[in-house]
């Protein structure tokens, strides 16, 4: 679920949370609710396409010695890569931003002051 609200800054933010309300992700601040919108739509159009890009440093296995992490791991601690992704992913072209229900200007012009509490 997406919720749209105004931070301290009065800058609309949205954030995506989990079914069970965990908070998964908080957007950066946009200027005003239609950009927000957008930048909602932007998040389900791409998410599910996102390629992983792992950056995380090689980390020993829980419960080897302190000293072993400066050798070389063995064949049997070194984690497997992630996987990666089929070749055909590809850029989605821009597309049109109308016509879509979370798009009407009703919605998008309706006020937010029930949001300013969050």
């Amino acid at each position: 679920m997406f919720e749209l609200f105004i931070d301290e800054d009065t800058s609309f933010r949205f954030r995506l949370k989990a079914p069970d309300g965990t908070v998964v992700a908080v957007s950066r601040s946009f200027p005003d609710k239609p950009a927000a919108v957008v930048g909602i739509s932007d998040v389900r159009e791409y998410a599910g396409m996102g390629l992983i890009t792992d950056l995380c440093p090689e980390v020993p296995v829980h419960g080897t010695p302190a000293a072993a992490s400066t050798r070389q791991p063995s064949s049997a601690a070194v984690l497997p890569p992630l996987p990666v992704p089929q070749s055909r992913h590809h850029p989605l072209p821009p597309r049109e931003r109308t016509g879509r229900p979370w798009h009407t200007g009703a919605l998008v012009e309706a006020p937010c002051t029930a949001m300013a509490e969050a």
